[in-house]
């Protein structure tokens, strides 16, 4: 993963790959038909080590929105370990721009069933507002994955924790005072 981190895809050399894992180039072909395939691999890879980073947390004993709070930690973790993990999705991007749907957000839709069932359960006990699920996660995977990224490209350097509790924070008890929220507002705001 780390050599097309280093050197990008475009300069990375399937002979340097080898080499780095102690084979031949001709062994990298063997199990990767070309530099794509295991480019593609590489990330699919990630996202596999993130989905169950972020699995293992809402497997957990507790709380429903203690799990949801520990699978934010463990994503905002996850990419603090992994910065070279974010410059191949930056890559991905870049190098795969006509892949209908990056394997980033692939594995966010294959992956949120369970995580819709929790936050439907969330709101038929009236601990969240009955609002869409979909738009729940949404909203909420849209500010991680931004998150992500400025912290990547910002090189913002806040512990996750202080991350966790912003985040947290926002998400749950908005930004209104008490005497805004029930304000009439035009649907132009």
């Amino acid at each position: 993963m780390y050599v097309f981190a280093e050197r990008g895809y475009p300069e990375t050399d399937l002979e340097v790959v080898g080499a780095r894992a102690g084979v031949s180039k001709g062994s990298v072909y063997r199990y990767f038909r070309s530099k794509a395939a295991l480019f593609l691999a590489t990330v699919d890879h990630g996202m596999k080590q993130l989905t169950a980073v972020i699995e293992a947390q809402r497997n957990l004993q507790g709380d429903a929105l203690d799990s949801i709070a520990r699978a934010i930690r463990a994503y905002l973790e996850f990419f603090e370990q992994h910065p070279a993990f974010v410059e191949l999705l930056i890559q991905e991007r870049a190098q795969f721009r006509h892949r209908k749907k990056p394997t980033y957000f692939r594995h966010r839709e294959a992956n949120l069933g369970p995580w819709r069932e929790l936050i439907g359960d969330l709101i038929q006990k009236g601990r969240m507002r009955d609002i869409p699920v979909e738009r729940i996660t949404t909203v909420v995977g849209d500010l991680l994955y931004g998150t992500m990224f400025t912290n990547y490209f910002a090189g913002r350097k806040r512990a996750v924790d202080e991350q966790l509790t912003d985040i947290l924070d926002i998400v749950w008890h908005g930004i209104l005072g008490e005497r805004e929220r029930g304000r009439p507002r035009g649907n132009n705001c």
